[in-house]
């Protein structure tokens, strides 16, 4: 089979791309290498996949219509797993821009490829985010998701919207995955985890919001890529319209003071905290709800925190001081 996966220089993507490379389809992978985060990190989760005979790698920019448009005209894609976004709930209170031209302009090209090209599925990321102050657990998909409180959820909100008018319309298969605070080895240095290891491992302070009274449903790597495959892979529904979402998460929450405690164990290592007030558009709990997922499936992530963190402190270490 022949994919497009999009962001594949992202952490989540560049898992994706090897997951489908080692089951023996071609993968063409598309990003921007962007400078959000360390663009040297992006250039070696690419060396990752420079291996592999069935994948190359094109320096594209979604937001650019005519260059996506001929890019879907010249590879006859089957299907298109779409990871590529402007990340981070926090960034978007500095730069909304960024987020209006990635995760809305970049999402209708992407749409608009798969509508006339004919894509069998496109399959792309949501985000737990798009729950906001959501105070009902564990989130599901039936649940009112019509209060965003950041431009970031609100821009994934609206990509759901909008996949659903294109299933409408153009009978064009789509399914959104809603991540839950996805983490672990080649993870992105914007995200807590990373934060906290890089802090502790430098004898730093760290910064804990809402004065550590958070809850957050951690989901191992390794999961939502088996989770993204297999949705990719599933018959379509029977129904009028061919659009699903499913949220993809671990449905475990955990205290944000005892996710420090596993990182402080996996280091060998004891952090210094500043607790601080909880930031503008964070939201104290997030907890997936999967058994729409397992039903259409038959999986859902059971990776232990104990476990990831230490497969994700082993390459920090590795990476860092190598």
């Amino acid at each position: 089979m022949k994919i497009l996966v999009t962001g594949v220089a992202g952490f989540i993507g560049m898992f994706t791309a090897r997951a489908l490379l080692e089951r023996g389809d071609e993968v063409i992978g598309i990003d921007n290498l962007n400078d959000y985060y360390d663009v040297n990190l992006k250039l070696a989760r690419l060396a990752q996949l420079a291996g592999y005979p069935k994948f190359r790698f094109i320096k594209l920019d979604i937001a650019d219509n005519a260059a996506l448009s001929a890019l879907f005209a010249q590879e006859k894609f089957q299907r298109v797993v779409h990871l590529a976004a402007q990340a981070g709930v926090r960034y978007s209170l500095e730069n909304p821009q960024a987020y209006v031209s990635s995760n809305l302009s970049g999402f209708v090209n992407v749409l608009e490829g798969c509508r006339h090209y004919k894509i069998e599925h496109l399959v792309y990321a949501s985000s737990s985010s798009v729950y906001g102050g959501n105070t009902k657990v564990p989130f599901a998909e039936t649940d009112n998701v019509d209060h965003p409180v950041s431009l970031y959820a609100a821009s994934k909100k609206a990509n759901e919207l909008m996949a659903h008018t294109y299933s409408h319309l153009f009978d064009l298969p789509t399914t959104g995955l809603r991540f839950f605070t996805v983490y672990g080895p080649w993870g992105r240095p914007d995200m807590a985890y990373f934060k906290f290891t890089q802090a502790i491992d430098q004898g730093k302070p760290i910064e804990v919001y809402n004065h550590g009274d958070m809850q957050r449903d951690f989901t191992f790597i390794d999961d939502i890529v088996e989770g993204v495959l297999r949705v990719l892979d599933l018959a379509q529904p029977e129904t009028t319209i061919p659009y699903r979402i499913f949220n993809i998460g671990n449905h475990v929450p955990v205290n944000l003071p005892d996710f420090i405690t596993v990182i402080e164990q996996a280091l060998g290592k004891t952090a210094e905290k500043r607790f601080l007030p909880m930031q503008d558009g964070d939201v104290p709990t997030t907890y997936a709800d999967v058994r729409a997922l397992k039903a259409a499936i038959g999986f859902a992530p059971s990776t232990r925190l104990e476990e990831g963190i230490k497969r994700f402190v082993d390459w920090y270490q590795w990476y860092y001081q190598k």
